[in-house]
């Protein structure tokens, strides 16, 4: 009897112990579609494929629970040197590849990238596999 009491109490452990140590920073049902939200419309050129775009962003795991989603930030360039590259060259994730076409420059667009459009299964850095990511995005400049 003692046995099946000390197996119980080591097994409910392990199991608290596993849900307490989850890889992703923001949980297990943070899952969302992507979606794109022009926070601010730009007035300037519009983005195009094959077009460099130098921007300015700020990325979080995208957090279900948070009024705006945003949990904690990984990221961002606000105060830094922008961002550039080349959009539909792969030099970025897919999300922003599929999200910032149609931007026009002065822009501020709002990006939830689900894992298959962000990094998928791969860790990449401090981002975990499978994470929801969000993204305030400022178009600087499309040439």
């Amino acid at each position: 009897m003692l046995m099946s009491t000390f197996r119980f109490v080591v097994l409910a452990g392990l199991i608290a112990l596993s849900i307490g140590c989850s890889s992703s920073p923001t949980g297990p049902s943070n899952d969302a579609p992507f979606s794109q939200t022009d926070l601010r419309v730009g007035t300037g050129a519009v983005a195009a494929a094959g077009q460099t775009l130098t921007v300015n962003y700020t990325g979080w795991f995208y957090d279900a629970s948070k009024p705006d989603q945003k949990g904690v930030s990984f990221d961002s360039t606000v105060g830094k040197s922008p961002f550039t590259f080349t959009l539909g060259a792969q030099q970025v994730i897919k999300g922003w590849d599929q999200g910032l076409p149609g931007m026009q420059v002065g822009g501020l667009r709002r990006l939830v990238i689900p894992p298959s459009l962000a990094y998928g299964s791969t860790r990449s850095g401090s981002i975990p596999a499978n994470s929801t990511l969000l993204f305030e995005i400022e178009l600087l400049d499309a040439q």
